[in-house]
């Protein structure tokens, strides 16, 4: 699948087969914990290799927390959406302040600015659980996809696809993540 987004063309990689992301022929191994170079290119090679597996498992993962707690994902989604768009807007206004803002401007009532504080901070511990399932839901891929990545050994097909397409892997999104991160993969 190709997408065409300003110029850029976004190549999905394949989805590999269950029998090779966990079942029969996967092989997995702890890494050596004292070769952190070793480790960290079969974490990056397994990302490029199976990056659409782990997104379909991430996907998974996320739903089926949803589906066992959707009142409180979509609590805790909100509250954590307003937060943020609360600090971003109260450091915009204080960035614009600091600027060089008009002496005649308007300041904030600081009564209604400390309640508005501290019924939000009730609000947020009355739906602490909330927001903790959400960073479950939404950690726990990440976590599973790094334990998979790390004890997950890299077989014949794998080599082999990875030093074919090195020099395309800024194409896919899992490549973009990784050159952004500046952890390119070398060429084997």
């Amino acid at each position: 699948m190709t997408t065409n987004q300003g110029g850029s063309n976004l190549q999905l990689a394949p989805l590999r087969s269950i029998n090779d992301f966990l079942l029969d022929s996967a092989r997995f191994q702890l890494p050596n914990f004292q070769d952190f170079e070793k480790w960290g290119n079969r974490v990056v090679k397994n990302l490029l290799y199976y990056q659409t597996n782990y997104f379909l498992m991430s996907a998974a993962v996320f739903l089926l927390v949803g589906l066992i707690h959707p009142y409180k994902i979509v609590l805790g989604v909100s509250i954590i959406l307003a937060l943020v768009y609360v600090f971003i807007r109260f450091f915009a206004a204080e960035a614009r302040r600091s600027v060089g803002a008009v002496s005649g401007q308007e300041q904030p009532n600081k009564w209604l600015v400390l309640g508005g504080v501290i019924g939000g901070g009730y609000l947020v511990l009355f739906l602490f659980d909330a927001v903790l399932i959400v960073m479950f839901a939404v950690l726990l891929p990440f976590s599973l996809t790094f334990v998979h990545a790390s004890l997950r050994l890299r077989n014949i097909k794998n080599k082999i696809t990875n030093a074919i397409e090195i020099v395309g892997v800024k194409q896919s999104p899992m490549g973009q993540f990784l050159e952004a991160m500046n952890l390119m993969p070398d060429a084997i």
